[in-house]
């Protein structure tokens, strides 16, 4: 029964939730029927016991106040596990819409207006109205919202009142703002999509919305349709600084007019371009993703259930050092590091705890904190790895870089590693075993070698190998 989605959605209700849903059942109006109420009572007590349910005890538990020898009825079962889930939805439905009292304040204007109840509606029209305009957010749901207020409003007029002032222009307006919030966000989720997985998304009338603003650009003053139409020019073009950075101001200056979890999709759009662009040598947008990091961190975004993923975790260190922000990535760690899911906290610490001794020129102290941790995750393995061949070789020591390039080139070839990735270490490995042997006194090998290194397309520790050609 554990595999029963009934079972799956009620083990994700709060405790709260528990109780109003039991609450739910109970009330006469949502159901009449006592076996659904039993039902949840036995798979209540199994979630707050712990225990595993099983279709057997439950149909023991339901008939217990007649003949707990009544026959196991797999049928009757699957039958009430799908009348449970009826209403597991619906109590959800109506808690997901109508918490928001502007939700239903539109929904009984509308049954109003259908009654005849003129006061009664206009009452609550302007209700739902005034309850959307003093919340907050200016979001894509506030232009839904608008757009939906206004075409009640329309309903409303039209009956018997063709002849007269209509609100159609005002209905034109609100649903050409509602569709373009909504064309522009899909459309930036759809190009990013793209970027990582090939497929070709196609876009309808998003070119005559693009073309509708450049000419309308007071309309890029609303968060929900500026901040999209920016993002989707700098997804789109490859250069594309001037939309960048507009999109950036009006990020940090309007995050407040939107929700927590929208804000957080927007800095996330603009980090893993910056990524990409840094990846493609820009150096320009290492200052730019750790400006959005920072400011991710600062409302928060970034945590999960309170907690940041390691990806993350690294990420942010790897761009503060290159940025040159080693004091802030060092106190990065320590405010954040027992906030990284527990399974990767001690392995990613010691990483990053590494990766800044390094950079302060502590080498040793970068060793052992490489020495500490366990790197079940295989890419923060191979970055430990790389990291402690460059602590070897400016130490100068040629023993242990020699053998600990071995023993990487041997544990790369029994991964399953897939793509650029291998190819990336295994050129980190040959380029490291040159830069050993070479003749540091031969200006025509180094440059060659320099040139060499330049050449490859796979190699993130370009920049190094550089410096150490000079």
């Amino acid at each position: 029964m554990q595999n029963t989605l009934v079972w799956q959605a009620l083990v994700t209700f709060s405790p709260l939730e528990r109780k109003h849903f039991r609450q739910w059942l109970q009330s006469e109006f949502f159901n009449r029927r006592t076996q659904p109420v039993l039902l949840y009572e036995y798979l209540q007590h199994c979630i707050v016991n712990k225990q595993i349910p099983s279709r057997e005890k439950a149909n023991q538990f339901i008939h217990k106040e007649q003949d707990r020898t009544t026959a196991f009825n797999d049928l009757a079962m699957r039958l009430l596990l799908s009348e449970l889930l009826g209403h597991i939805e619906t109590f959800l439905a109506y808690n997901n819409y109508f918490t928001a009292a502007e939700n239903v304040a539109l929904q009984a204007a509308n049954a109003y207006r259908k009654r005849g109840l003129d006061k009664h509606f206009n009452q609550c029209l302007q209700s739902a109205y005034n309850q959307w305009e003093q919340q907050p957010n200016r979001h894509t749901e506030y232009w839904n919202a608008n757009a939906a207020i206004a075409y009640e409003r329309y309903q409303y007029l039209s009956v018997g009142r063709r002849t007269e002032p209509l609100n159609l222009q005002d209905v034109s307006d609100q649903t050409d703002l509602a569709y373009m919030a909504n064309k522009l966000r899909h459309a930036c989720f759809a190009r990013t999509h793209q970027a990582v997985f090939k497929t070709d998304y196609q876009f309808g009338l998003l070119d005559a919305v693009i073309e509708y603003l450049s000419n309308k650009t007071e309309l890029l003053a609303h968060p929900a349709i500026g901040l999209y139409y920016y993002c989707y020019h700098f997804l789109l073009h490859q250069d594309s600084d001037t939309y960048f950075q507009t999109f950036k101001q009006e990020l940090l200056a309007k995050s407040q007019q939107l929700p927590e979890d929208e804000v957080r999709n927007l800095h996330l759009l603009a980090i893993n371009y910056c990524i990409k662009r840094i990846n493609q040598m820009d150096t320009p947008y290492m200052k730019e993703a750790l400006d959005l990091y920072k400011s991710a961190l600062a409302g928060d975004l970034l945590l999960e259930y309170g907690q940041l993923s390691h990806f993350a975790f690294n990420n942010i260190v790897a761009i503060a050092l290159r940025s040159d922000e080693t004091d802030w990535a060092a106190e990065f760690i320590k405010k954040y590091a027992e906030k990284i899911e527990k399974k990767h906290q001690t392995a990613t610490y010691h990483l990053n705890s590494a990766r800044v001794a390094y950079v302060q020129g502590k080498h040793d102290e970068a060793l052992l904190h490489l020495q500490k941790a366990d790197y079940k995750d295989l890419i923060n393995n191979l970055i430990a790895k790389t990291l402690q061949l460059k602590i070897y070789y400016e130490m100068g020591e040629a023993d242990a870089l020699d053998a600990h390039l071995q023993s990487m080139q041997t544990f790369i070839r029994r991964q399953r590693i897939i793509g650029y990735h291998k190819i990336n270490y295994l050129n980190i490995i040959k380029y490291a075993k040159k830069l050993a042997t070479h003749n540091q006194n031969d200006k025509k090998e180094r440059a060659k070698l320099a040139d060499q290194i330049s050449g490859e397309q796979y190699m993130t520790e370009r920049e190094w190998f550089l410096s150490q050609l000079k």
